[in-house]
């Protein structure tokens, strides 16, 4: 078992930045990857960035050189900097871990961008 505890997000205006955190406890060991996922309103939820234990990173196109997600293995933690923030990127943020019997998912945390 694993829990994926977020926080962060928000309302900002365009052209802003916020920061998400994840802190991850139980079974962390088995855990290959962490990252954000994102759902808007009628779409279906899709990747933002993943980060492997070994730090490799794969990001969405749409956030590419907007978005820094970055992992502390000591402190089983994830956190992803969002800077010129579009409203595009208006969903409700879950954290996400590949654990080796299946994936864990948090509660999900909204992230609002004006414009």
């Amino acid at each position: 078992q694993v829990q994926l505890v977020e926080s962060g997000g928000g309302l900002v205006q365009a052209g802003g930045s916020l920061r998400l955190s994840c802190a991850a406890s139980g079974s962390i060991f088995a855990i290959s990857a962490m990252g954000w996922y994102r759902q808007a309103p009628g779409k279906q939820r899709e990747l933002v960035v993943l980060i492997t234990s070994g730090g490799n990173t794969n990001y969405a196109d749409s956030v590419k050189g907007r978005f820094t997600i970055s992992r502390d293995n000591a402190k089983n933690t994830v956190t992803l900097q969002m800077n010129s923030l579009k409203a595009e990127d208006t969903a409700v943020y879950y954290c996400a871990a590949a654990h080796i019997t299946r994936w864990y998912w948090g509660q999900g945390t909204q992230v609002t961008v004006s414009s």
